[in-house]
Formats: structure tokens, sequence, C-alpha cells
């Protein structure tokens, strides 16, 4: 069965090489490996990194009923707190290598994912310190980091303004991201799954609404990407990876934060979302990664690959037609062919190009992290997929 495959890629490539990135002397994981495998003990650790890495070892241990796998999220729950700042709250976007403040920046998505991480913690073994935290943080992005016409981006570490050069690109500077209330809204279902409180499920609410009545461009079948303060799009641009992770886990989140008889259009939405991306994104060559002003770009990032897989699982189950299972099984085949670096010590590539070159990135980075391909394989192996897949 498929589902093993899975499984197996879980539990013998990703979770040893992140095992073994797990920092005894200083405490959390290291933050940084190129391409060639050179790690760098020194290198800063990030808050995104680190709270990832909390979420796939507390997952895994829970989802696997593996208790070995429990010191991990305890050593990355640990050194989670070392981003707390104890004057203003939240969390630091990054610290050094001996857990010292160095980028204070106080991200919306920032605290988002530490949100997420600490709910699975929290769902792994019953800490209620962790639980205590994650309330913390996302009260202080309910009041700190949002007003009222949504959540905000970036601010400095006494929570006034920053420009958002961390979550735009492509020339433009985004006040409002899809990317941040994509994962703003997954923390609030992780939470809500651990603790159900209703103020959770109702900040969850607001940001489904949000997706439906302002993100997503029915005419373009996309979610608008960067925006200004007033939800209006800045650039032309369909990211398709964006597209494919947001269709299943804007699902997962309604599912999760809704009645079920009030959950249709949002099942339209992401339905609609998921064959859109699949149709203009997904080749024989894995997902491209985004399409701006008319131009595909043409780069297999690793992260897109992952959620690819995710969102094929999500067509099978929401239409039952069969060539969603062709599509996993395609893609399954073109991601361990192409993406898996074979290389003993290694686990996935960063960034290739469509002919398989490298674009020559980390292997471990701020953002390359074991959270989409992680988070990819415990789904799939717990996926209702015919034993012909």
């Amino acid at each position: 069965m498929i589902q093993n495959e899975f499984r197996e890629h879980l539990t013998h490539k990703i979770l040893p090489f992140w095992e073994k990135l797990k920092d005894d002397a200083f405490g959390g994981y290291y933050g940084f490996m190129d391409e060639e495998l050179n790690l760098d003990p020194k290198a800063d650790k990030g808050c995104i990194l680190n709270s990832r890495i909390l979420w796939t070892f507390a997952t895994a241990a829970r989802e696997l009923k593996d208790d070995s796998l429990r010191p991990y999220a305890d050593h990355a729950f640990e050194f989670l707190k070392r981003f707390v700042d104890p004057v203003y709250g939240g969390v630091y976007w990054s610290v050094t290598y001996d857990g010292q403040p160095k980028d204070t920046t106080k991200h919306t998505y920032c605290q988002a994912f530490a949100v997420y991480g600490l709910a699975a913690y929290y769902r792994m073994c019953g800490n209620a310190e962790a639980l205590c935290l994650a309330m913390e943080l996302f009260h202080l992005i309910e009041s700190r980091c949002s007003d009222e016409g949504g959540y905000l981006e970036a601010l400095k570490a006494d929570f006034s303004p920053e420009s958002n050069e961390k979550l735009s690109e492509n020339g433009v500077m985004a006040s409002r991201t899809m990317n941040t209330l994509l994962h703003v809204l997954e923390s609030q279902a992780e939470l809500y799954r651990a603790y159900a409180d209703e103020e959770v499920r109702k900040a969850g609410e607001t940001a489904l609404e949000r997706f439906l009545q302002v993100f997503y461009n029915p005419e373009r079948r996309r979610q608008e990407v960067f925006c200004d303060n007033e939800y209006h799009s800045l650039l032309d641009m369909q990211s398709y990876g964006h597209d494919i992770e947001g269709s299943w886990l804007i699902w997962d989140a309604a599912e999760t934060l809704l009645p079920e008889n009030e959950r249709a259009p949002w099942r339209d939405m992401c339905v609609d979302l998921l064959k859109s991306a699949t149709e203009r994104g997904f080749t024989d060559r894995g997902l491209r990664y985004e399409i701006v002003n008319g131009v595909n770009n043409e780069i297999r990032a690793w992260w897109p690959q992952a959620e690819a897989l995710l969102g094929f699982e999500f067509g099978w189950r929401m239409t039952g037609d069969r060539e969603w299972l062709k599509r996993i099984r395609d893609q399954w085949e073109y991601v361990r062919s192409t993406i898996v670096d074979s290389r003993e010590g290694s686990e996935w590539f960063n960034e290739l190009y469509v002919d398989g070159s490298s674009v020559h990135k980390a292997i471990v980075d701020e953002w390359k992290c074991p959270y989409h391909n992680g988070r990819m394989c415990m789904q799939m192996m717990n996926a209702a997929l015919p034993e012909e897949v």
C-alpha cells in the first residue's frame, strides 16, 4: 500500500535527518546546513524553523505512538521559550546559536507558527505550560498583531509598525498577505483541536470568512497573494503551491471550526483553488512555483511538491475522481526520484530547476524544515486511499 511508503519515508528519511540536527550544547536545533551538507553550528536559529520542528516531532510522536520521539519535541519546546520577549511579549524572529535575541521583529506569521507548535506539543503530552503560552500568543495576535481590518504583518519588538520585507517579494511591499492569514488560520485550527476555546473558534471563523470574501478571486480562480491595507491586490500573481496548500488546509480548518451545514461555500472555493492550481501549475515534472504577470516560474521548490500530494488527496476525498489517484502516484514518483536527496545524511533538496539540476540552496535554513514534507507523510500514511494506488 502506498500509505506504507509514506510512513517508511517519514521514519527512515525525514525524522532521522532532523534528529541529528539536535543541538545538545546550546539547545534547539542547528539553523543552517548548506547543500554540500556542511553544518554551521553557530548559525542563528529561527523561530519559524524551531516551531515547525516542535510541531513535527510532537505530531509524529502522537501519530506514530512512538515515545522515542518525545525527547526531540521536549527539546524544541524548551528552546522555543528562548524566543519569548520578557518585556513586550511575543516571540522574536530569531536568536543566536546560544539563544540570545538576534532579529527582534515580531511578525504575525512567526507568532502563529509558535502557537501551532505549542498546540501540537500540548496535544502530545498535555503540558500546561505549553498551552498557557499558546493561549498568550493567540491573544497577543488578536490584540497586538491586528487592527479593525484584519491581521498585520511585521512589527518591531514593541509592536510599533515595521515594513514587511520578510513576507513581500517581486518588487511589492505588502501590508496584508494571504500567506500570513493562511498560517494564522492553521494555528487557530490546531489550537482549537488542542483546547476547544470558543474565542479561538470565533477568530478562526472570521479568518475563514476573510478567505472567502477577500483573498479568493473567483473570476481568476486563485487567492490574491500580496495586498495593500484595504486588500487591493498589488500583483498579478498566482502561487500554485499556496493555492494547493490552501485548498486542503482551509478545508481542514472549516471542518474543525464550522458546523457541517455551514461549510459548503468553503468546500466549493477549496475545490476550485485545487483544480485551478493543478490545471495551470502541475506538469509531468512536478508543480511549478508561481506565475507572475503571465510568466511561469519553473523552479521546483521542495514545499509545493509536498503540498501537491496533500492537495491531490483532498481532491480524491472531495470528488471521488480517480484522476486524483493517478496524480498522487505520479507526483510521489517524481518526488522520490528527483526532490528527495539520495545522499546519506541528507533529506530533500531545497529548490531545483525543471531539468533536475540544483539551484544550490541550503538543505536547512530558517524556512527549510520538516514541516511540509513531514506533515505530508503523516497525513498520507493515514489517508483513505485504495490499495491499487
